[in-house]
């Protein structure tokens, strides 16, 4: 055994790049040691050496690094055992965040998030993105992102990263939103510089109900590893989670629940096709079934969105009909799912969960009855995230990334 060990340190010690790949792999345990405890365990050296097979000398080393990077941070004194000498506690560095954005149909949001993943502070700004030009859309998120930024600055927060969430199908590695039916962008690269303050910052880009399904994800049950997330605003997005893991398929289309057919050859779609579900369950299929449509009186969307639920409330029609049409169009949609993704949990967000109340009846009894077999052991259920989902899921992605690769912080 000790010859086997020694023959190993020389193999390694031998090729200069796997010392370094070793060292870079170290830092990402150590590092994910003490964002796995949490900030109110305050794990000493000692501890994170137990809990990462590694010696303590090799573990001060590491924190060593850590500390000039500023990911973490040494914070009170306690005691290894009852008569350990006093030890210095270790967390995750508070004023380290990373900040979300999203860009949506009638308005853009952005906010920070730490390396815990906690929200700290966000905005959300109307802002009619229609067939709007991507740089006059992107010219008012900075200016939403530089306040938040200057925010940041007088609480002495540091940003490390950014990610931007918008409804459509994107291409993370060139910044290109490749299909964006409800904002009309097709091809269209986004120039995200403007967005942060370094152009070195770590930067990503995300469809927005796949990031949604990201921030839902850490709300989940840790048993829960396959589930369906569901996003209702003007069009309908699907992010899918599969053994706790997004899963997007070869061209990142998976999960586009809202583009599937539920009224061959009916009304056309966003997306060029016809009979979508999104022409009867997005927000303004249902606004229209619900004779709220119209913008001739001038009323915004959000105005006939309160319209709408005013009317749900007092059981008046048409809105109560098209809300369940919603709902049971809904259930044609989420029995094809469960049984083509294997899965028995679906969450659904945005004005979905806004209008549970009123859909859940019709969308249950559709599921019944267009799949018998399983609709028993479905689990339809609602995220409280609303319209910080994306943004923190698209955050939370980043940190991340900056936790399995502390190496690009480190010196």
């Amino acid at each position: 055994m000790r010859q086997a060990a020694s023959t190993a340190r020389a193999a390694t010690s031998s090729t200069p790049g796997n010392v370094g790949d070793v060292r870079k792999a170290n830092l990402a345990r150590v590092l994910s040691v003490i964002a796995a405890s949490g900030n109110d365990q305050r794990l000493s050296r000692a501890d994170i050496a137990g809990l990462s097979q590694l010696t303590k000398a090799s573990v001060s080393s590491l924190v060593a690094d850590l500390l000039a990077a500023g990911l973490v941070i040494e914070i009170g004194v306690h005691r290894d055992g009852e008569r350990g000498r006093p030890a210095v506690g270790l967390i995750l560095n508070p004023a380290r965040v990373v900040m979300g954005m999203e860009v949506n149909v009638d308005y853009i949001a952005a906010g920070l998030v730490d390396l815990s993943g906690k929200l700290l502070a966000h905005e959300i700004q109307p802002h009619a993105n229609h067939r709007s030009a991507a740089k006059e859309v992107l010219t008012a998120l900075g200016e939403l992102s530089r306040r938040l930024q200057d925010a940041a600055a007088t609480q002495g927060l540091m940003i490390l990263g950014g990610g931007l969430a918008v409804p459509g199908l994107v291409d993370d590695e060139s910044f290109t939103v490749l299909q964006a039916p409800n904002l009309g962008w097709v091809g269209q690269d986004l120039d995200v510089t403007a967005l942060l303050p370094e152009p070195k910052t770590r930067f990503r880009l995300f469809n927005e109900a796949n990031a949604s399904a990201l921030a839902q994800q850490q709300l989940m049950d840790a048993q829960e590893r396959d589930f369906l997330f569901v996003s209702g605003e003007v069009g309908i997005g699907g992010g899918l989670i599969i053994d706790a893991e997004l899963f997007v398929g070869p061209q990142g289309h998976a999960g586009e629940l809202g583009h599937v057919v539920i009224a061959p050859g009916g009304k056309k779609c966003s997306c060029g096709g016809r009979g979508c579900l999104e022409t009867i369950a997005g927000q303004d299929a249902i606004l229209a079934a619900a004779n709220l449509g119209a913008v001739a009186d001038g009323a915004s969307r959000q105005q006939r969105i309160s319209q709408l639920y005013q009317a749900l409330e007092t059981g008046t029609e048409p809105a109560v009909s098209a809300v369940a049409e919603a709902g049971k169009s809904l259930g044609i949609a989420v029995a094809s799912a469960l049984r083509l993704y294997n899965v028995s949990t679906v969450v659904f967000g945005g004005h979905f969960a806004a209008l549970e109340q009123w859909l859940r009846p019709a969308m249950e009894a559709s599921l019944k009855a267009h799949a018998p077999s399983i609709a028993g052991q479905a689990r339809l259920l609602c995220s409280p995230l609303g319209q910080t989902g994306a943004l923190v899921g698209a955050a939370r992605s980043v940190v991340g990334d900056l936790l399995e690769a502390p190496h690009q912080l480190v010196g």
